[in-house]
């Protein structure tokens, strides 16, 4: 726990929270790359200052994807590699099944079969003379063979492996764009870690930057070698200008990134970042690892630490911001001076504080902020799904509502089981009946195919469906929808609870863009775990 040797009983109750929650290793999407080689100067994306790098006679650049790109389809003509068969292939629409297997056993078909090998195992040096050996053979190389050809590149991080890599890496994306290859995300990504190879983050967050201009939503792994490189070399001031670039595109930073940039916050005695940062790990965090746990620690006991903070406050805003944040914070910034007092303590089952004897405070979901949220995941749900679907569902959900929980059923049938089982489903669905208030059964929200066909013909699971839908608890998502965003709408919309183990990570759940989601679901979700009983 954390406290000031003269602070109030409302900044202890508030903040300590963060520092009290269970320890969780958790591996980060992505973390920094580090090579030994050094650029001197960087006059464009493309240069690279190795020794060994022959770099084009003149500058290339990627056209805007607005300009006209040559496919693999139309320029046969004018590119090195293409061959009249597979372009006669690719025209000619829908293909059979002779040419699906001709396609595979063509020479393209076998190449991208040996290198895709190469990219399972990490053997980078194979894939370099397979590649080295369809360019002598005139064997065309697709966007998909660049890009995994780049990605063993940038991943060769071992001795002469890294110089292997980086030297062939920035040969093949040169040669990509000479080709006119469409580039896409995973092109720029792994360009940017190979930048990252030569401790150049400029040059990875000017990748980053060039995306826009193709259209393509950076993800994630786009900035980790731009954003680890800034940090890496105590560049604070840059490092936080990707963070605002990710915000501005709505990439969401992760505890690596944030544990990165509180960390390269302490060390420049950025005090205001360094209580920012801490905020966006309440807020996004559900548990902190060892390593972002150390770096907190460090810290408040270091003299930078000691330093920041009021010696006077307003108690009466102090109060009100606590309330105003739903309980868990005051957003004042840091109340009391001198040097802190930092302890690992415990928190009993009642959640008091086994080292200040502060009782734990919870933290309230405001229930405006609820009903925006459900409004804002409904008209996104229309845009993405058939809106007289979802329509439907909504007032099918007026008439049978409400209910207490909601059910992923397909999550919850196929965990630790190797198909759809009906009967683990059941048994969560009776629990949650036996548990609820209203002894209702629990929403269950299934797509149409998993209550028509496989293990729901069989007489048992048809006999359950049938109860389930009598009782006005069973609901079908249509063909061809995405059932994720029916049983989330009705969860929220009800404010009850969601059973599924689904992390809610992908890209359909980044879509919602709000700091809410995450407070929701450490709120609102329950996760399923099943054991083995042996009988002897």
């Amino acid at each position: 726990m954390l406290q000031r040797t003269a602070v109030s009983p409302i900044f202890s109750s508030t903040s300590s929270p963060l520092l009290l929650m269970a320890i969780a290793r958790r591996i980060p999407l992505m973390s920094f790359i580090q090579h030994s080689y050094h650029t001197l100067h960087r006059p464009s994306i493309l240069s690279c200052h190795h020794p060994d790098h022959r770099p084009l006679a003149r500058p290339v650049k990627f056209s805007s994807r607005r300009a006209e790109f040559c496919s693999l389809v139309s320029s046969a003509a004018s590119r090195i590699h293409e061959s009249s068969s597979t372009v006669a292939t690719r025209v000619s629409g829908r293909e059979t099944k002779a040419q699906r297997r001709a396609a595979r056993n063509s020479p393209e078909g076998q190449l991208r079969v040996k290198i895709d090998m190469c990219s399972k195992s990490g053997d980078l040096t194979e894939a370099l003379r397979l590649y080295d050996e369809a360019c002598r053979d005139g064997i065309p190389v697709t966007q998909h063979l660049y890009n995994v050809l780049l990605y063993l590149c940038s991943s060769s991080n071992a001795g002469s492996f890294s110089d292997l890599g980086l030297k062939r890496g920035f040969e093949i994306f040169q040669q990509m764009v000479i080709d006119k290859i469409d580039p896409n995300e995973a092109t720029f990504t792994n360009a940017a870690r190979l930048a990252a190879g030569l401790e150049d983050p400029d040059m990875a967050f000017d990748l980053v930057k060039q995306m826009k201009n193709f259209d393509i939503p950076p993800k994630l792994r786009s900035y980790g070698p731009a954003l680890f490189g800034y940090c890496e070399k105590e560049m604070a001031d840059k490092a936080y200008e990707v963070y605002v670039h990710m915000n501005e595109t709505g990439v969401v930073a992760e505890e690596a990134e944030i544990s990165a940039l509180l960390k390269v916050s302490a060390g420049a005695e950025k005090g205001d970042r360094v209580y920012e940062m801490i905020h966006r790990l309440r807020a996004m965090v559900r548990q902190v690892a060892e390593s972002t746990m150390e770096i907190i620690e460090d810290w408040f006991k270091s003299e930078g630490g000691g330093k920041i903070g009021l010696g006077k406050w307003d108690e009466r805003r102090v109060r009100e911001g606590v309330v105003k944040g739903g309980g868990g914070w005051h957003g004042q910034g840091w109340l009391g001076d001198g040097p802190w007092r930092v302890t690992r303590t415990q928190v009993d089952e009642e959640g008091v504080c086994q080292c200040c004897g502060e009782k734990l405070v919870c933290i309230d979901i405001d229930p405006r902020e609820t009903e925006h949220f459900a409004r804002s995941l409904s008209s996104l749900a229309c845009k993405k799904e058939v809106k007289s679907d979802f329509i439907r569902f909504q007032e099918w959900l007026r008439r049978h509502g409400p209910f207490d929980a909601v059910v992923d059923g397909a999550n919850i049938s196929l965990i630790n089981q190797q198909h759809f089982n009906f009967h683990q489903l059941n048994n969560v669905v009776n629990k949650l009946r036996e548990m609820s208030p209203s002894k209702r059964f629990p929403l269950i929200i299934l797509h149409k195919s998993r209550v028509t066909g496989g293990p729901a013909q069989h007489p048992k699971n048809q006999a359950l469906l049938e109860r389930w839908k009598n009782s006005g608890a069973l609901y079908a998502t249509p063909p061809g929808s995405n059932d994720d965003w029916y049983w989330l709408y009705a969860a929220v919309s009800f404010k009850g609870l969601l059973v599924t183990n689904d992390e809610m990570r992908d890209h359909l759940f980044q879509l919602l863009g709000t700091s809410f989601f995450p407070r929701w679901k450490e709120k609102h979700q329950v996760q399923f775990s099943t054991c083995i009983m042996w009988h002897v």
